[in-house]
């Protein structure tokens, strides 16, 4: 327990920095907000069809952990945000998660390469799952596999 607590415990310059960040209030509608300026910059489309994503990301040191790997989080992120590019539908309402499952199955670290493919899996009434797996470019080790369950709700007959 001891280490678990050492390690998840946050040094004064850490909590220096996180508490002298600005972040601006987003207007609804301006791009990029902050959270995707943060954590989608550099993300390359290479091609988008419906139901298949494939793109590129170059691992920013800003997203990694304390042991220089990309961070779990940001991994997370990545399989949501382009695990709905997948089903998205321009003109539908916006779809939610519902539910993530992700494997994490080898580190990446900062400047590494990553390709990342996103395919539909299917779509039954207002639910749809997706596949996003990331991949080092450089190695061909996968670094992740995520499973994206998403909910959109049916458009008002109002």
């Amino acid at each position: 327990m001891e280490a678990a607590r050492r390690h998840l415990s946050v040094t004064e310059e850490e909590s220096k920095k996180v508490s002298g960040m600005v972040v601006p209030p987003h207007k609804s509608g301006e791009y990029p907000s902050f959270y995707e300026n943060l954590s989608l910059r550099g993300l390359q489309i290479h091609s988008a069809r419906p139901g298949l994503i494939s793109c590129s990301f170059k691992v920013p040191p800003h997203l990694t952990d304390r042991s220089g790997n990309f961070a779990a989080g940001a991994i997370a992120n990545l399989v949501d945000e382009i695990g709905y590019a997948a089903v998205y539908v321009e003109g539908t309402p916006m779809s939610v998660s519902v539910n993530m499952s992700i494997s994490y199955l080898s580190p990446a670290k900062a400047h590494d390469e990553l390709e990342i493919t996103s395919k539909a899996l299917g779509r039954r009434g207002s639910y749809s799952g997706t596949l996003v797996v990331l991949r080092n470019k450089q190695t061909g080790e996968v670094v992740a596999e995520g499973r994206h369950s998403l909910f959109a709700p049916p458009a008002s007959k109002i």
